[in-house]
């Protein structure tokens, strides 16, 4: 029985990672193969010009989204310190 709480436990780590970083993680996609279709486009192969832009959508999607994934860690973080006693017998 208690396999399979940690698999659940792990299961529910991963949805989170991924809910975590989805907000951050697909805007910096779209920037980075926009970024990318223009450089090919117009033969621009400056690193530069690729990572600037990549760093601020990080940065602004951090000032937006950050509040609501760091509530999103400290929930499951919460919930996996109160299952504790009930692990330990």
């Amino acid at each position: 029985m208690e396999a399979d709480y940690f698999i659940g436990v792990a299961q529910q780590a991963l949805w989170i990672l991924a809910l975590g970083s989805a907000p951050i993680l697909i805007p910096v996609l779209v920037v980075g193969v926009l970024l990318g279709m223009v450089q090919a486009a117009t033969s621009i192969n400056e690193q530069t010009l690729s990572f600037v832009p990549k760093l601020i959508v990080t940065a602004i999607c951090l000032a937006i989204f950050g509040g609501s994934i760091l509530v999103l860690l400290t929930d499951f973080t919460r919930d996996l310190y109160a299952q504790i006693p009930a692990l330990v017998r």
